[in-house]
Protein backbone atom coordinates (compact mmCIF):
# COMPACT_ATOMS: atom_id res chain seq x y z
CA UNK A 1 0.00 0.00 0.00
CA UNK A 2 1.51 3.62 -0.76
CA UNK A 3 0.00 6.99 -0.20
CA UNK A 4 -0.15 8.94 -3.49
CA UNK A 5 -0.97 12.14 -2.14
CA UNK A 6 -2.42 13.03 1.56
CA UNK A 7 -5.32 11.20 1.56
CA UNK A 8 -5.38 9.20 -1.40
CA UNK A 9 -4.29 5.75 -1.22
CA UNK A 10 -3.51 2.72 -3.55
CA UNK A 11 -2.56 -1.16 -3.04
CA UNK A 12 -3.00 -4.23 -5.13
CA UNK A 13 -4.07 -7.42 -4.47
CA UNK A 14 -4.63 -11.04 -6.07
CA UNK A 15 -8.25 -11.64 -7.79
CA UNK A 16 -9.44 -15.15 -6.83
CA UNK A 17 -11.29 -15.71 -10.04
CA UNK A 18 -8.61 -14.91 -12.44
CA UNK A 19 -7.88 -17.48 -15.17
CA UNK A 20 -4.61 -17.43 -17.51
CA UNK A 21 -7.14 -16.67 -20.12
CA UNK A 22 -7.83 -14.02 -19.03
CA UNK A 23 -5.98 -10.24 -20.40
CA UNK A 24 -5.77 -8.40 -17.01
CA UNK A 25 -3.38 -8.85 -14.55
CA UNK A 26 -4.23 -11.04 -11.22
CA UNK A 27 -3.25 -8.58 -9.52
CA UNK A 28 -6.15 -5.97 -9.74
CA UNK A 29 -5.95 -2.17 -7.94
CA UNK A 30 -8.43 -0.80 -5.17
CA UNK A 31 -8.36 2.40 -3.72
CA UNK A 32 -9.35 5.02 -0.48
CA UNK A 33 -10.29 8.04 -0.61
CA UNK A 34 -9.79 9.69 3.29
CA UNK A 35 -10.75 13.35 4.23
CA UNK A 36 -10.57 13.45 8.01
CA UNK A 37 -14.15 12.60 8.25
CA UNK A 38 -15.32 9.94 5.65
CA UNK A 39 -13.62 7.19 3.94
CA UNK A 40 -14.32 5.83 0.65
CA UNK A 41 -13.04 2.39 -0.64
CA UNK A 42 -13.30 2.23 -4.47
CA UNK A 43 -13.52 -1.34 -6.09
CA UNK A 44 -11.71 -2.35 -2.78
CA UNK A 45 -10.18 -5.98 -2.55
CA UNK A 46 -7.57 -6.97 0.21
CA UNK A 47 -8.20 -3.89 1.63
CA UNK A 48 -5.01 -3.33 4.08
CA UNK A 49 -5.30 -3.57 7.71
CA UNK A 50 -4.56 -0.24 8.19
CA UNK A 51 -7.18 0.95 6.13
CA UNK A 52 -9.68 -1.39 7.54
CA UNK A 53 -8.75 0.13 11.04
CA UNK A 54 -9.13 3.90 9.59
CA UNK A 55 -12.66 2.72 8.39
CA UNK A 56 -13.87 2.06 11.97
CA UNK A 57 -13.04 5.30 12.87
CA UNK A 58 -15.13 6.96 9.44
CA UNK A 59 -17.93 7.50 7.84
CA UNK A 60 -17.10 4.95 5.79
CA UNK A 61 -18.60 3.53 2.34
CA UNK A 62 -18.06 1.17 -0.83
CA UNK A 63 -17.90 2.65 -4.36
CA UNK A 64 -18.15 -0.39 -7.16
CA UNK A 65 -17.08 1.50 -10.51
CA UNK A 66 -19.07 -1.66 -11.71
CA UNK A 67 -21.70 -4.02 -10.14
CA UNK A 68 -19.17 -7.14 -11.15
CA UNK A 69 -16.11 -5.43 -9.50
CA UNK A 70 -17.60 -6.40 -6.26
CA UNK A 71 -14.43 -8.27 -5.05
CA UNK A 72 -14.41 -8.53 -1.30
CA UNK A 73 -17.36 -5.82 -1.08
CA UNK A 74 -19.43 -8.66 0.85
CA UNK A 75 -16.84 -9.56 3.44
CA UNK A 76 -16.33 -6.28 4.48
CA UNK A 77 -20.01 -4.68 4.40
CA UNK A 78 -20.57 -8.15 6.80
CA UNK A 79 -17.65 -6.39 9.24
CA UNK A 80 -18.11 -2.81 8.50
CA UNK A 81 -21.75 -2.32 7.88
CA UNK A 82 -21.17 0.04 5.42
CA UNK A 83 -23.32 1.49 2.93
CA UNK A 84 -22.35 0.21 -1.16
CA UNK A 85 -22.86 2.87 -4.05
CA UNK A 86 -22.52 0.82 -7.19
CA UNK A 87 -24.50 0.53 -10.56
CA UNK A 88 -27.39 -1.59 -11.30
CA UNK A 89 -26.40 -5.26 -12.75
CA UNK A 90 -28.00 -6.18 -16.39
CA UNK A 91 -31.53 -6.79 -16.33
CA UNK A 92 -32.31 -9.78 -18.40
CA UNK A 93 -34.34 -7.47 -20.73
CA UNK A 94 -31.21 -5.77 -21.11
CA UNK A 95 -29.25 -8.83 -22.05
CA UNK A 96 -31.93 -10.01 -24.71
CA UNK A 97 -32.20 -6.75 -26.62
CA UNK A 98 -28.09 -6.12 -26.60
CA UNK A 99 -26.44 -9.73 -26.69
CA UNK A 100 -29.73 -11.30 -29.11
CA UNK A 101 -29.27 -14.28 -25.96
CA UNK A 102 -32.67 -15.85 -25.03
CA UNK A 103 -35.13 -15.55 -22.17
CA UNK A 104 -33.75 -18.86 -20.99
CA UNK A 105 -30.62 -17.58 -21.43
CA UNK A 106 -31.03 -14.00 -20.02
CA UNK A 107 -32.43 -16.11 -16.93
CA UNK A 108 -33.13 -13.17 -14.17
CA UNK A 109 -30.73 -10.78 -15.06
CA UNK A 110 -26.79 -10.48 -14.30
CA UNK A 111 -26.40 -12.13 -11.27
CA UNK A 112 -23.75 -9.48 -9.92
CA UNK A 113 -24.59 -8.60 -6.11
CA UNK A 114 -27.51 -10.70 -5.96
CA UNK A 115 -26.52 -10.54 -1.65
CA UNK A 116 -27.26 -6.99 -2.05
CA UNK A 117 -29.74 -5.88 -4.04
CA UNK A 118 -31.98 -8.82 -4.26
CA UNK A 119 -31.19 -10.61 -0.41
CA UNK A 120 -30.81 -7.00 1.02
CA UNK A 121 -28.27 -8.11 2.93
CA UNK A 122 -26.78 -3.98 3.16
CA UNK A 123 -27.72 -0.80 2.04
CA UNK A 124 -27.65 -0.50 -1.27
CA UNK A 125 -27.35 3.07 -2.91
CA UNK A 126 -27.39 2.67 -7.03
CA UNK A 127 -26.55 5.56 -9.25
CA UNK A 128 -25.89 5.94 -12.99
CA UNK A 129 -23.47 8.41 -14.66
CA UNK A 130 -24.82 11.73 -14.58
CA UNK A 131 -25.64 11.44 -10.79
CA UNK A 132 -23.76 12.97 -7.42
CA UNK A 133 -22.18 10.84 -5.35
CA UNK A 134 -20.76 12.52 -2.14
CA UNK A 135 -17.31 13.33 -2.30
CA UNK A 136 -17.55 12.18 -6.25
CA UNK A 137 -17.96 15.66 -8.30
CA UNK A 138 -19.16 14.01 -11.44
CA UNK A 139 -20.08 9.98 -12.83
CA UNK A 140 -18.86 9.80 -16.25
CA UNK A 141 -20.20 6.99 -18.73
CA UNK A 142 -17.79 4.44 -19.48
CA UNK A 143 -17.97 1.59 -22.23
CA UNK A 144 -20.91 0.12 -20.98
CA UNK A 145 -23.91 1.52 -19.39
CA UNK A 146 -22.93 0.00 -15.96
CA UNK A 147 -19.64 0.89 -16.45
CA UNK A 148 -18.24 4.14 -14.69
CA UNK A 149 -15.51 6.86 -14.61
CA UNK A 150 -15.47 9.06 -11.64
CA UNK A 151 -14.14 12.28 -11.36
CA UNK A 152 -12.90 13.26 -7.50
CA UNK A 153 -12.78 17.41 -7.73
CA UNK A 154 -11.09 16.88 -4.07
CA UNK A 155 -7.82 14.89 -5.11
CA UNK A 156 -8.59 15.86 -8.96
CA UNK A 157 -8.42 12.63 -9.37
CA UNK A 158 -10.07 10.14 -12.28
CA UNK A 159 -11.14 6.25 -11.22
CA UNK A 160 -12.25 4.09 -14.07
CA UNK A 161 -13.08 0.66 -13.46
CA UNK A 162 -13.46 -1.43 -17.09
CA UNK A 163 -13.28 1.22 -19.58
CA UNK A 164 -9.66 2.86 -19.04
CA UNK A 165 -7.11 -0.08 -18.32
CA UNK A 166 -3.38 -1.11 -18.22
CA UNK A 167 -3.16 -4.49 -19.57
CA UNK A 168 0.36 -4.23 -19.72
CA UNK A 169 0.80 -1.58 -22.58
CA UNK A 170 -0.13 1.67 -20.94
CA UNK A 171 -3.17 2.90 -20.21
CA UNK A 172 -6.05 2.75 -22.87
CA UNK A 173 -9.87 2.39 -23.87
CA UNK A 174 -10.52 -1.07 -23.06
CA UNK A 175 -11.61 -2.42 -26.66
CA UNK A 176 -11.91 -5.81 -26.19
CA UNK A 177 -15.17 -5.60 -23.93
CA UNK A 178 -16.97 -3.34 -26.19
CA UNK A 179 -20.92 -3.95 -26.20
CA UNK A 180 -22.19 -4.24 -29.53
CA UNK A 181 -22.55 -1.45 -31.94
CA UNK A 182 -20.30 0.79 -29.78
CA UNK A 183 -16.83 2.24 -31.08
CA UNK A 184 -13.55 2.95 -29.62
CA UNK A 185 -14.48 7.03 -30.91
CA UNK A 186 -17.31 7.25 -28.82
CA UNK A 187 -16.08 6.16 -26.11
CA UNK A 188 -13.17 8.35 -26.53
CA UNK A 189 -15.63 11.17 -27.27
CA UNK A 190 -17.74 10.92 -23.86
CA UNK A 191 -14.75 10.31 -21.56
CA UNK A 192 -13.29 14.43 -23.31
CA UNK A 193 -14.44 16.32 -21.02
CA UNK A 194 -12.42 15.11 -17.95
CA UNK A 195 -9.30 16.49 -20.03
CA UNK A 196 -10.92 19.90 -19.47
CA UNK A 197 -10.73 19.56 -15.76
CA UNK A 198 -7.70 19.68 -13.45
CA UNK A 199 -6.70 15.51 -13.95
CA UNK A 200 -3.46 15.22 -12.09
CA UNK A 201 -3.84 11.26 -11.26
CA UNK A 202 -5.76 8.60 -12.62
CA UNK A 203 -6.27 5.50 -10.91
CA UNK A 204 -6.92 2.31 -12.99
CA UNK A 205 -8.93 -0.32 -11.06
CA UNK A 206 -6.95 -2.76 -14.26
CA UNK A 207 -3.53 -1.42 -13.60
CA UNK A 208 -2.69 1.23 -11.65
CA UNK A 209 -2.08 4.64 -10.79
CA UNK A 210 -0.92 6.81 -13.84
CA UNK A 211 -1.04 10.51 -14.83
CA UNK A 212 -2.73 13.11 -17.19
CA UNK A 213 -0.88 12.68 -19.80
CA UNK A 214 -1.61 8.86 -19.58
CA UNK A 215 -5.25 9.95 -20.39
CA UNK A 216 -4.17 12.49 -22.96
CA UNK A 217 -3.05 9.66 -24.48
CA UNK A 218 -5.51 7.29 -24.19
CA UNK A 219 -8.42 9.85 -25.21
CA UNK A 220 -6.22 10.90 -28.09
Amino acid sequence: MRELQPGLWHWQAPHPEWQTSEPWDPNVSSYAIDDGESLLLFDPMGVPDEIEALAAERETAIVLTAPWHERDTQSLVERLGVPVFTPLPDSAQYLMDTYGITPEQAGDGSPDLVWLLRENKSEARPYSPGDQLPHVAQVFPGHKQNDTVLWVESQRAVISGDTLVDFGQGLEINEGWLRPGVTREEIAAGLRPLLELPVEHVLATHGGPTDRAALERALS
